[in-house]
């Protein structure tokens, strides 16, 4: 009877195990990456706390997207950003429209350094879209944007 106990519970260990394998492999495969790069030129700050660089000001903006390769045009995006920390950083959500539908970001958008967004949602092709958008300053005048999107469906 022992010995039966030990053989099933060793092999729900195995077949569970392969079921999360196949699960992260499934993972894997669904993943696809969308690179774009974003021409920041409509960008507005709003001073709403004390005057210059403060807690709650705003960022909004509305701007064109093009390929991966920068060489054309293939959507836009908007949002909003608020500052959370002064000269460092804002909490952001937007949405980028693309011929096939749109994707939703939401997280930190950093001053000097790269960040990392969570995709919330989606539209159209998107609409099951979850993952990950990095964000990387492609200049040191915050005209150009590089997004990447990992995009899970």
């Amino acid at each position: 009877m022992r010995t039966r106990a030990v053989f099933a519970s060793t092999a729900v260990g195995v077949i569970a195990s392969a079921g999360l394998a196949v699960d992260a492999a499934q993972a894997a495969q669904a993943a696809s990456q969308l690179t774009l790069v974003e021409h920041a030129g409509n960008d507005t700050v709003v001073d709403v706390g004390p005057e210059g660089d403060s807690l709650g000001d705003l960022l909004t903006f509305a701007n064109p997207v093009f390929n991966g390769s920068n060489s054309r045009r293939i959507g836009r995006d908007q949002g909003s950003c608020v500052r959370t920390v002064v000269g460092k950083a804002w909490q952001c959500s937007w949405t980028t429209w693309l011929p096939k539908g749109s994707l939703v970001v939401e997280g930190p958008f950093y001053d000097t350094r790269d960040s990392v967004l969570a995709i919330t949602g989606g539209t159209g092709a998107y609409s099951r879209a979850r993952g990950v958008m990095h964000l990387h300053a492609r200049n040191t005048h915050g005209t150009r944007y590089g997004f990447k999107f990992t995009i899970q469906n």
